[in-house]
């Protein structure tokens, strides 16, 4: 099993929380695939997901949401 520390998330996202909210964003993309198309197997989907952030596969961009009322 692959452990993840905060700095190796944290080199590749702006911080480790946001690391982590990414990559845990795309692990629920991933779970929501049909599992007989699902090419990883055993692999847990947030082990993959960190791995695919780490990495430098997963890419992501932040969108920042009007909120109504406030000024």
């Amino acid at each position: 099993m692959k452990v993840f520390t905060p700095k190796e998330v944290a080199a590749t996202a702006s911080d480790k929380y946001l690391g982590v909210l990414v990559a845990a964003k795309y692990a629920r993309e991933l779970n929501a695939l049909p599992l007989e198309r699902s090419p990883y197997g055993a692999v847990k989907l947030t082990t993959l997901a960190l791995a695919a952030l780490t990495s430098g596969q997963l890419e992501y961009r932040l969108v920042t949401k009007d909120r109504p009322g406030l000024e």
